[in-house]
């Protein structure tokens, strides 16, 4: 059975379940999980989880992510991006100076108002649903962090391309409404490609195509999301055992910390804490 990661490099005009219900039927695997949802007219980075890997969902859904956007200025749209109804236009007068210096306002932490068309839940409505009937309700302001943002390109008088590193959470497309609120002149997201998620960039992605072609040799191994933890292999049958059956190990030389563990043959078995001279799993990848 197929297990493992795979990068797509995902197209436009496809929904991150679209994705996953194509390769569900090219793999014949049921167990297909993205980690990371992309709206429909972005393209790139997302990482599919596939087997026993999709117990590593959770752990790329709470990364960092690299966007590289399209920012269309003078524009207001129901949606936020290219793809609405244009509620407003507005003339553009700023210069690339004044993009630069406005993107600087937006680093660090901020509070972003999810944007009326999002999966996001209110009262136990999904506010695109309300927003379809042509609905709208107060949507609290959340927590979202920019960590990198730059401008690339003035690509025309209103069109201009940028890059930017952000936490999980963050709606590209509020963010260029709300660059263009603080130009006075408004703003819409015009194009969006991922660069990178969860550690993995497009220099490793691979198009849906490509999987049709060579199926599961494309796999990435689970491990590949725990990269920047140190390989532990057990050294005994007895400690395998303890892994397998979810008991902690007593290790009391090694330094606390996060490690990938691996069993005696390479196979990686879990994820797992080291403190105070005991390892314990936080996550396990084997199979019963």
């Amino acid at each position: 059975m197929p297990n493992g990661i795979l990068i797509i490099d995902k197209p436009a005009d496809w929904t991150s379940m679209d994705v996953c219900a194509k390769l569900r039927g090219i793999l014949r695997e049921k167990r297909v999980g993205h980690g990371g949802t992309l709206d429909p007219m972005a393209t790139g980075v997302l990482p599919v989880f596939v087997g026993q890997a999709t117990r590593a969902v959770e752990f790329a859904e709470n990364s960092r992510k690299e966007y590289v956007a399209g920012l269309r200025l003078g524009q207001v749209t129901n949606t936020q991006d290219t793809s609405g109804d244009i509620l407003e236009t507005r003339p553009v007068t700023v210069s690339r100076t004044d993009v630069a210096a406005a993107l600087q306002r937006f680093l660090g932490e901020i509070q972003q108002i999810p944007p009326m068309y999002s999966a996001i839940k209110i009262g136990g409505q999904k506010l695109y649903d309300l927003a379809r009937k042509g609905k709208e309700v107060a949507r609290p302001p959340r927590p979202v962090t920019i960590y990198e943002l730059e401008l690339l390109e003035q690509v025309s008088e209103t069109d201009f391309r940028f890059r930017c590193v952000c936490s999980k959470g963050t709606y590209i497309r509020t963010l260029c409404h709300d660059i263009g609120q603080a130009l006075g002149c408004g703003g819409t997201l015009y194009s969006l490609r991922r660069t990178m998620a969860a550690g993995f960039t497009l220099e490793q992605a691979v198009s849906i195509q490509a999987v049709q072609e060579h199926g599961e040799a494309l796999l990435l191994p689970a491990d590949s999301l725990f990269v920047q933890y140190p390989l532990l292999p057990l050294s005994s049958d007895r400690q395998e055992k303890r892994v397998r059956c979810g008991n902690p190990i007593p290790m009391p030389s090694l330094p606390d910390g996060t490690y990938r563990v691996c069993g005696q043959d390479g196979t990686f078995l879990c994820l797992s804490q080291a403190k105070d001279g005991t390892l314990t799993s936080i996550k396990n990848f084997f199979g019963a």
